[in-house]
C-alpha cells in the first residue's frame, strides 16, 4: 500500500463577491415581493458574501463543468501539466446534465489525453467521495496521481423564475402565493464555486498533506430525506420522483427545486455527525488532543456551537480556537466547501509539519458522514 498526499491545492470562485445586500437583486423577487424569510435565514447563518457563476446583470457566466476545470487549472506547473493527470475524480450535487457524467464534461475541457473518470453523487458529501476514489486509486498503486473536485453551481436553481409558475398556480386556486419556507429556506444558504486537490504518491513542495484514512457513513437505512430536488416528498415520507410527474407539474410545483426538511434537518445532522467522528476517531485509535485544526463543513453559524456541545458530549473537546472555517467569506458550497477550506489553510502560511488535520463532512440529504484525518508534511 502507497501513502498518499494531497501536494497541491486549487479554487476558482466565480466574478465578484456579492454581499448580503446584494442577493436578492441578482436572484429575483419571487413574486415581486422581497423575501420575508432572507433575513432571518442570513442571521442565523452568519454568511457575509458569497460567489455566483452569474453577474451582477443577472447573465449566467460558467457552467458547473467550467468552474471544476478552471480550479483544476490552479494545480499545473513547470512540474506537473494536464498531460501528467492519470486519473479525474470530480463531485457535485448537480452536474449540467443528467448525462454525460459531470466528469466526463470536465474531461472535455481539460484537452489533454485518456484518463480514468470517476463521478461521486450526493451533495456536500459528493466532493470527499470523489476525493476517496482518487485516495483508494493511488493507495493500492492503481495511478501514480490524482486529480480530485468538489464544486456546485445553486445559483441558478435559485432563481426566481424558476418558481414563478408555482406562484401563478397558487394565485388561480385562490391561495397565498408564497413559496413554502422549505423551499425558500436555501435559496438564502446556497452559492457557487470548485475546489480540487492534485494527489500524489510522494510529497512535494512546502506543504503536502498526508491522508491517513478516510471513513464515511450513512444513516438512510434508519432515517429519510431531509435535503432533496427533482421530485418530492409525499406524506408517508417516501420521494416521487420527476420521472412520475407530468411536464406540466413540473413547472406548477416547482419539482425540480432545492429543499429541505428544516425539521429533520435540526433533529438529527449534529447527532448522526458527533457519532460518526468518535466511529472513526475510536477506530483507529486516533487522540482528539492531538487534532491541531478542526475543519467543519457546517452549513450555518448556527450549526456551529451546537456541533461543538455535540462532540462534546461524547467525550471530543476540540476548542473553537482550533477550528477553520470560512463560511462567512465564500458561503456554503456544499460539496466544494471542505475543498476551499483545505485550499485555504494549506496556502496560509500557516500549517507546520507534523500537525494534524480532522475533516468533518456531513450531508443532510439522506444523513451521510465523511471523516479524515490529514498530517502536514
Amino acid at each position: 500500500m502507497f501513502d498518499v498526499y494531497i501536494t497541491r491545492a486549487g479554487k476558482y470562485l466565480p466574478n465578484e463577491a456579492v454581499s448580503n445586500d446584494e442577493m436578492e437583486g441578482i436572484l429575483g423577487m419571487i413574486n415581486d415581493t422581497a423575501s420575508k424569510a432572507r433575513r432571518i435565514v442570513l442571521r442565523n447563518n452568519g454568511i457575509k458574501s458569497r460567489y455566483y457563476a452569474i453577474d451582477k446583470k443577472g447573465t449566467i457566466t460558467h457552467n458547473n463543468a467550467q468552474l471544476t476545470h478552471l480550479a483544476i487549472e490552479q494545480l499545473y506547473d513547470e512540474n506537473f501539466t494536464k498531460n501528467d493527470v492519470e486519473l479525474l475524480s470530480c463531485g457535485t450535487s448537480a452536474a449540467d446534465n443528467l448525462f454525460p457524467s459531470h466528469a466526463a464534461m470536465v474531461h472535455g475541457l481539460m484537452e489533454n489525453q485518456s484518463v480514468e473518470l470517476n463521478s461521486s453523487s450526493g451533495v456536500c458529501c459528493a466532493g470527499m467521495n470523489a476525493l476517496k476514489y482518487g485516495f483508494l486509486s493511488i493507495r493500492s498503486g492503481n495511478t501514480k496521481n490524482a486529480v480530485c473536485t468538489g464544486s456546485e453551481r445553486s445559483s441558478t436553481w435559485m432563481l426566481a423564475e424558476k418558481f414563478n409558475n408555482e406562484v401563478v398556480n397558487l394565485k388561480k386556486l385562490e391561495e397565498q402565493p408564497i413559496i413554502a419556507f422549505r423551499k425558500e429556506f436555501l435559496r438564502w444558504m446556497l452559492s457557487d464555486g470548485a475546489g480540487a486537490f492534485l494527489l500524489e504518491s510522494e510529497p512535494r513542495g512546502e506543504v503536502s498533506l498526508k491522508i491517513e484514512w478516510m471513513e464515511s457513513f450513512s444513516y438512510a437505512h434508519e432515517l429519510d430525506a431531509c435535503m432533496y430536488a427533482g421530485g418530492d416528498k409525499l406524506e408517508d415520507g417516501t420521494l416521487k420522483s420527476w420521472q412520475d410527474y407530468t411536464p406540466e407539474e413540473w413547472l406548477k410545483e416547482s419539482v425540480f427545486s432545492v429543499k429541505q426538511d428544516v425539521k429533520l434537518l435540526d433533529k438529527y445532522v449534529l447527532d448522526k455527525g458527533s457519532d460518526s467522528t468518535k466511529t472513526a476517531l475510536d477506530k483507529h485509535g486516533v487522540d482528539y488532543r492531538d487534532v491541531d485544526y478542526l475543519l467543519p463543513h457546517v452549513s450555518s453559524n448556527f450549526f456551529a456551537t451546537r456541533l461543538y456541545n455535540s462532540l462534546l458530549e461524547r467525550g471530543i473537546d476540540i476548542p473553537e480556537d482550533k477550528w477553520f472555517m470560512n463560511l462567512s467569506r465564500v458561503g456554503n458550497v456544499g460539496s466544494a466547501s471542505i475543498y476551499l477550506m483545505v485550499e485555504e489553510l494549506m496556502n496560509s502560511g500557516r500549517l507546520k509539519k507534523g500537525e494534524k488535520l480532522l475533516l468533518i463532512v456531513p450531508e443532510s440529504s439522506r444523513f451521510t458522514y465523511s471523516v479524515s484525518y490529514l498530517t502536514v508534511c
